[in-house]
């Protein structure tokens, strides 16, 4: 009856048969002992994968209620849980549904070529087994789809809460925010129909494989009705996808395209691209019906035809035919036939990236002009705020004369700001004095120390950035070092700080328990606030632990049992984490990518950390896409900067503060025109403040941010033109200069931009300074200026970009030639080499390229620093200038500057304040290094004083004086022999009085 039945079913074969559904051989039960230790097992492996999970979301739900920000982290949360199970039961069902249609319509009997069928064990397995293959495979591929899916809840939020640009596509005349908001979730959606249906295709198809629907064996190989039918449809769907696809791609062409010089549909994209999207949409259609087709005609002939059609199609018309274009008839003419793009490409890009006529201001500058001593010492604006500290190089000097004590400590690289002090506006070097728990000595290593007696730091520290408080041989040598302002819980500067604690700081990775209360047996004296003082944290920073529920589930957090067994938490007990202002600004507004650079101000009495948020995206249509990380990296970052994304769009369109004392962070809109942060203040009501709500003072302290200007200058090399054709040929494109102060003559990373205070470009006959932020430009691979550029942080034309274009036929030096002339000058060399063999380290400051009149001026302050010393730190030693040809080197800028332009030339520069170097800004003994200068002593007095030990004092001091004024002349042997006679003079005095 078998063998008619199998004959019935499959005429055309013949062999063996064998039935499908009753396997061989009778698989194993599990007894009920062994079903209830799997099932413990697996809530216990369950438990300990999510229980960490679970623990941390709690934790960050905890945080984000403490920066009053609940609806970011569940909004965001919300939506990739709904993304995770849509996505996932919509791949798991697919596929439970294809594995379902297949085994229902399976053969009943299976013939085989022989008695041994390689798939019978496998076959028996499946059948004895079938819920869990069917519910386990399915659902594995779902949760892994659903994990893969959550991670794209922005692109889903954007689709239903973006608008419109005000600005359409040239090519399709479509709103950008179609682009922005609406096609990446339409190729969203593509990607996961190709998986959707993909994963049923080959699920359907390795089951009917297994069960005899599709045998291989044979010429073509044999399929059964179900399996021609279930598989043709998906086919046929599959295909349809495709077809979406194609249209969709023709939209997509706009923000790539094929072009290397310009991004953006080029002229083979429009004529050949495009219109082979559209013919390979229609084959595929018809691709798609010839498979449904394939259901009635009981033949898979017609659909195999169509797609190879299809595949031919897409390498003839997709491939073939674009490659023939591009290159005989594009090539030949590339400057007539992508004129138009690249037209498109530059206004669209300058649009994008806030280079539109309306930001940026060309000003034709002269540049080889020759300034004169009268012009510089008129100059009011510019040469009185020459900055000659350098925010990179003083961290060491900081550390040494204001660190106190040895868990305080201050960022990588300084911070630079500006501050109106007793009526007049000057540029400070910046930074607070923050606590640093790695920096703790080996007894202070322990739980408590760590986390609830060293909680935080004190101090504001500044420091005029365009003086020291004394040239370096003043003083005994000891000149050379910032004159500093302080204001920490000791001394009040003249930066009023009301609250100088610092609990959030970039130092700050660890968590701290604060507000604990004081024991009263004395054994726990609260958060160490200085040598004789205690304190209790009394701010609204922090999360509360005052309950035991809370400290173990911080205990599991951190794998700490103290959270629990501790007796020194109690009722008011906070604990702190995510306490770098960067991080809290990235956590409270995810969809921000956030400048690498936050900096601290005194706003209203408060300290405050300012950050600038970007709103990005690499969807804008025909503007250049721009890698991140790339244009922002330069010689001296000295922190982690942004990660290295794609963009075709930028804004500054977010100012986030970060108060220093209690964690509060506020976002503040910058851009009143941006649809992208529009979207986001949709998605996230109620986070982000008006621009209304920020207030005189904090915009007083806003800087143009410098990652944003350093992705600006990289396109301003090329787009500043304004023809099509010159910007193909690349003639008369600009470039960023490599630093000329690495290594003595040049490095390959960009020279980075600098804060100053000048003159403003569009007024420069104003005698009050604008705070800007400023780079030099040169021509492409040559050492020549081409053009200044400078951003104004001031608030009434913030944001205003001038460039000031030098006349392509001249040839005025630029920073690496410059650094050429500084080290090719006799004078300077020889003290530099006799520097190095004295184990001294020289270090090259910031570069500065300053206009003045109709001239460029360049300063470059030189530092040394002592070898082979732990303790050794930076200190000012020489001031270079350039100009017209002509070095200037001195240990003051007035002195430089007289040198290149003449007397009188350094009147207006700021004067190095003489004082007592070893008392720092707030009276207390500041840390100096070991140097080898001479100190005259006390002349004997009265009638104790023998006629020896006074003559010996008085050569003593008559060498000292000597010393000093080989030293200002630069006279290398007079300085030698003055050292000679301080010591035979020293020995003298000695000798005289061990003798009296």
């Amino acid at each position: 009856m078998q063998a008619a039945n199998c004959q019935a079913n499959e005429s055309a074969n013949s062999g063996a048969c064998v039935v499908a559904t009753r396997p061989p051989v009778s698989m194993p039960k599990l007894t009920r002992r062994s079903r209830i230790l799997l099932v413990v097992g697996g809530l216990a492996l369950l438990a300990l994968l999510l229980g960490s999970r679970v623990v941390g979301t709690y934790v960050n739900w905890l945080w984000y209620r403490e920066v009053e920000a609940t609806n970011v982290y569940s909004t965001m949360v919300l939506t990739r849980v709904a993304l995770f199970f849509i996505v996932g039961i919509v791949v798991a069902g697919a596929v439970a549904a294809s594995l379902a249609v297949a085994y229902r319509n399976r053969p009943v009997f299976v013939p085989v070529a022989s008695e041994d069928d390689p798939l019978a064990r496998y076959r028996s397995t499946v059948v004895a087994r079938v819920r869990l293959f069917g519910i386990g495979i399915p659902a594995l591929i779902g949760l892994i789809a659903g994990a893969t899916a959550q991670a794209d809840w922005r692109i889903i939020q954007l689709f239903m809460n973006g608008g419109d640009f005000g600005r359409a596509d040239p090519e399709f005349g479509n709103d950008a925010g179609f682009y922005v908001f609406d096609l990446p979730f339409y190729n969203w959606l593509i990607g996961w129909g190709f998986v959707v249906f993909g994963l049923a295709f080959v699920a359907a198809a390795a089951t009917h494989y297994l069960f005899g629907g599709i045998r291989v064996a044979g010429r073509g190989g044999q399929f059964t009705t179900a399996a021609r039918v279930q598989l043709a449809v998906l086919a046929g769907v599959f295909i349809l996808v495709k077809a979406v696809d194609y249209f969709f791609d023709r939209y997509n062409v706009l923000l790539d395209g094929r072009s290397d010089l310009f991004t953006g549909a080029s002229y083979t994209d429009l004529n050949a691209v495009m219109p082979a999207k559209l013919i390979l949409m229609s084959i595929a259609v018809f691709c798609a019906l010839a498979f449904f087709a394939a259901i009635v005609l009981r033949n898979l002939l017609l659909p195999a035809i169509a797609l190879v059609l299809l595949i031919v199609s897409g390498i003839l018309v997709g491939s073939a035919w674009p490659a023939l274009l591009e290159r005989f008839s594009v090539s030949p003419n590339a400057i007539q036939k992508e004129a138009q793009s690249i037209e498109r490409n530059m206004a669209e890009t300058k649009y994008a990236y806030g280079l539109t006529e309306t930001d940026v201001k060309y000003i034709d500058y002269e540049g080889s002009a020759e300034v004169t001593a009268e012009e510089a010492a008129n100059d009011k604006a510019t040469m009185p705020n020459v900055r000659l500290l350098d925010p990179t190089v003083l961290n060491r000097t900081f550390t040494q004369q204001q660190q106190r004590r040895n868990f305080y400590g201050f960022p990588e690289q300084l911070d630079i700001d500006r501050y109106t002090v007793d009526g007049k506006k000057r540029d400070y070097i910046v930074a607070l004095r923050e606590i640093d728990t790695s920096a703790l000595a080996e007894n202070q290593q322990n739980w408590i120390s760590k986390h609830l007696v060293f909680t935080h730091g004190n101090g504001f520290i500044a420091a005029p950035a365009n003086t020291v408080q004394a040239a370096s041989e003043q003083a005994g040598g000891q000149g050379g070092y910032p004159q500093y302002t302080i204001s920490d819980t000791t001394t009040e500067g003249d930066i009023k700080v009301d609250q100088p604690r610092v609990y959030y700081g970039e130092l700050n990775t660890d968590y701290s328990i604060v507000g604990s209360p004081s024991k009263e047996n004395g054994e726990y004296r609260g958060e160490y606030d200085t040598a004789t003082q205690t304190h209790r944290y009394q701010g609204k920073g922090g999360v509360p632990i005052d309950n035991i529920f809370d400290r173990a589930v911080f205990a599991l957090h951190y794998g700490e049992r103290n959270f629990v067994f501790s007796d020194v938490i109690g009722d008011g007990s906070k604990v702190m984490y995510n306490r770098d202002p960067k991080e809290r600004v990235e956590k409270k507004a995810p969809w921000l990518t956030v400048d690498g650079d936050p900096y601290p101000a005194v706003i209203d009495g408060k300290i405050k950390w300012i950050v600038d948020g970007y709103t990005t995206t690499k969807n804008f249509p025909y503007a250049q896409k721009t890698q991140l990380g790339e244009a922002i990296e330069t010689t001296r970052s000295g922190l982690p900067r942004i990660a290295d994304t794609q963009i075709s769009y930028i804004r500054n369109s977010v100012k986030a503060t970060v108060d220093a004392y209690d964690g509060t962070v506020d976002l503040y809109e910058f851009d009143e025109q941006d649809p992208i942060l529009d979207a986001w203040r949709n998605i996230f009501p109620g986070t982000v403040k008006p621009k209304s709500e920020i207030s005189d003072d904090l915009a007083e302290h806003f800087r143009y941010p410098e990652d944003l200007f350093k992705v600006q200058r990289e396109l301003l090399a090329k787009y500043h033109v304004t023809d099509p054709g010159t910007f193909f040929s690349n003639e008369d494109r600009w470039s960023v200069p490599s630093d000329p102060t690495v290594q003595g003559a040049g490095g390959d990373a960009n020279q980075p931009p600098y804060y100053i205070l000048a003159a403003d470009p569009q007024n420069p006959s104003s005698a009050e300074p604008q705070f800007q932020l400023t780079s030099v430009l040169t021509p492409f691979r040559r050492q020549f200026m081409s053009a200044f550029v400078s951003a104004s942080s001031d608030p009434e034309n913030y944001g205003t970009i001038t460039v000031r274009r030098l006349p392509g036929e001249t040839q005025t030096r630029g920073p690496q030639l410059v650094q050429n002339d500084f080290l090719s000058s006799s004078e300077v060399s020889s003290e530099i080499n006799i520097l190095t063999q004295q184990n001294t380290r020289v270090i090259y400051g910031n570069l500065l390229t300053l206009p003045v009149a109709e001239g460029l001026i360049y300063v470059e302050p030189v530092y040394i620093e002592r070898t082979g010393q732990e303790s050794s730190f930076p200190q000012l030693n020489r001031v270079l200038v350039y100009h017209g040809g002509r070095v200037g080197y001195d240990s003051t800028l007035k002195g430089a500057l007289e040198q290149v332009l003449g007397e009188g030339a350094g009147e207006s520069a700021t004067e190095q304040v003489e004082g007592d170097p070893s008392i720092d800004g707030d009276g207390q003994q500041a840390e100096q290094p070991d140097q080898e200068e001479p100190e005259a002593p006390a002349e004997p007095s009265g009638g104790d004083a023998n006629a020896q030990m006074q003559e010996a004092a008085e050569e003593m001091q008559q060498a000292a004086e000597k010393l000093f004024e080989a030293r200002r002349e630069g006279d290398y042997q007079a300085e030698a022999e003055a050292l000679q006679d301080l010591e035979a003079a020293r020995d003298k005095y000695n000798n005289a009085k061990d003798s009296g």
